[in-house]
């Protein structure tokens, strides 16, 4: 026997990887997130092409993917940047180089404030602001770091959100905003954001159109108002995948935010599409792979896919075959980590070890549930990308 010392960790066992390239999708290792690529690129280059069609800078948001490289595809095709929601959100884009991002929210805390300023040393940061403390916060951050930061004021056009409610509240934040500049802060105002997320998800496209216009009717108001007082406002921005189409049509906006146009989800299928949507009909790209864990239930099967693996707040995921086929199974209930599925009449049983795909309900949360996507073409595994900005919400 030798006597020779092994290395302390030559036993130490690792976590293999999920997938790798080549491999074919049906066998990624599950629960995992997987991308249909082709999918996938239709929807960006669809959303794009209306874009430059309607003379709108598209700018997605990265809250519904957080992950650097789609960043990249969508910039690649044009897009002039991206949204992040959170200030820790956006550090994972200005490593990866991503050069333009708007936090499109309030920051509230010295801390946070500190990290944006030090994030825009290295691109061009741009936030919401709907209170003067909150540009007190701004200004101190960058006279610390000698950076400099566009600033946008928020308007509530319905949401009953954030954001001030009337042309008069900007001014104000105006005000003092020109204050702190005079003072040396590196703060510039670049314009509005007008959002308004409740319409989003309106079942009738009728309505939804209906209402996506009296926001901007709101927003455009505020806009004439500050004309009138001799404030130029270079950007108007907002919107979203529900209502995008309303948005790029309304003559409002210089740039849109809609981010789960990428992946498309459960409960954006939901949404019926009226005429102007019919040209912007995305398509589902995203899904849960998962196995068949068990069948002992006899009526039932269960899945290793539950709450841990993705979001249900937006409904239960929809049960597809492996490529994203119907199958008419239906997902009843989902736990820590099993999913109970109620099989289709009639069906082929469903046997032990045999994967299935779901459609998450809501991308956004389910995205923040794994560290990586793993994307596919004709079947088989093509890349992996990290879901680098997965759980930074400070």
């Amino acid at each position: 026997m030798s006597t020779e010392a092994r290395p302390a960790d030559a036993d130490r066992p690792t976590l293999p990887p999920a997938a790798r390239p080549g491999l074919p999708a049906g066998e990624v290792d599950t629960p995992a997130l997987l991308l249909d690529l082709a999918a996938f690129e239709r929807n960006l280059d669809r959303l794009q092409a209306r874009a430059d069609a309607a003379g709108v800078q598209l700018r997605p948001h990265a809250k519904a993917h957080k992950c650097p490289d789609i960043a990249r595809a969508q910039i690649a095709r044009g897009a002039v940047g991206v949204c992040c929601q959170k200030v820790s959100e956006a550090l994972p884009f200005v490593q990866a180089g991503i050069g333009d991002i708007h936090l499109s929210n309030q920051v509230a805390s010295p801390a946070k404030a500190d990290l944006l300023a030090r994030l825009a040393r290295h691109a061009r940061m741009s936030v919401c602001v709907d209170s003067t403390r909150q540009i007190d916060l701004l200004a101190a951050a960058v006279r610390t770091h000698g950076s400099t930061l566009g600033v946008l004021v928020e308007i509530d056009i319905g949401q009953g959100r954030c954001g001030v409610a009337d042309a008069p509240a900007v001014l104000r934040l105006l005000e003092h905003l020109e204050r702190a500049a005079r003072q040396g802060a590196g703060l510039h105002f670049r314009g509005l954001q007008a959002y308004h997320g409740a319409i989003q998800h309106l079942r009738d496209a009728a309505q939804r159109h209906q209402q996506a216009a009296l926001a901007a009717a709101r927003a455009a108001r505020v806009l004439t108002a500050l004309q009138h007082a001799g404030v130029a406002c270079p950007v108007v921005t907002g919107g979203g995948t529900g209502s995008v189409a309303a948005d790029l049509a309304s003559g409002l906006y210089t740039e849109v935010q809609p981010g789960s146009y990428v992946f498309m989800d459960g409960d954006y299928a939901l949404n019926e599409p009226g005429p102007a949507d019919q040209a912007l009909r995305f398509e589902h790209s995203l899904y849960l792979a998962s196995t068949v864990m068990s069948t002992a239930g006899g009526t039932h099967v269960v899945l290793d896919a539950g709450l841990k693996s993705l979001a249900t707040d937006s409904g239960l995921p929809r049960v597809c075959a492996v490529g994203g086929g119907a199958t008419g199974h239906r997902y009843l209930a989902a736990n820590d980590e099993h999913g109970i599925v109620q099989p289709a009449p009639g069906a082929a049983t469903l046997a032990e070890g045999e994967p299935l795909w779901l459609v998450p309900g809501h991308c956004d949360p389910t995205l923040n549930l794994h560290d990586q996507l793993v994307g596919c073409r004709d079947g088989r595994v093509e890349c992996i990308w990290p879901i680098a900005a997965r759980g930074l919400s400070r």
